[in-house]
């Protein structure tokens, strides 16, 4: 069986995304001989979590997950509007034209959703 999910982060909270990312890895565990399609994409206030210093506290974590395939996802939109620049991003950071577009591609494309 294929699973496919993705995180939404909407917030720039750090109890939220410790949250996300745990929910992440502790599926992982759970789903270790099953092909697996994760997805952690952040809009809004929570491309925060993606740019700037606060990615740096959780860089071996988010480095660790993309070494299991999950994508990083972050809306230029919000990039825009929160003055964070493309460099400011941690390392292997997607940039999506628009994060609500996004997501309802993903859930189109059989995407479960899952807002930590």
């Amino acid at each position: 069986m294929s699973y496919k999910a993705v995180f939404h982060i909407d917030l720039e909270n750090h109890q939220l995304f410790n949250l996300a990312l745990n929910n992440i890895a502790n599926t992982f565990d759970a789903l270790e001989e099953e092909k697996t399609d994760f997805i952690l994409l952040a809009n809004g206030p929570g491309v925060a979590m993606l740019g700037g210093d606060i990615v740096f506290e959780y860089l071996e974590r988010i480095k660790m997950l993309m070494a299991k395939g999950v994508r990083f996802q972050v809306c230029n939109k919000a990039l825009e509007k929160f003055e964070i620049s493309k460099e400011e991003l941690g390392p292997g950071v997607e940039v999506i034209p628009a994060g609500i577009v996004g997501l309802i591609d993903l859930q189109n494309d059989g995407f479960s959703y899952i807002k930590p």
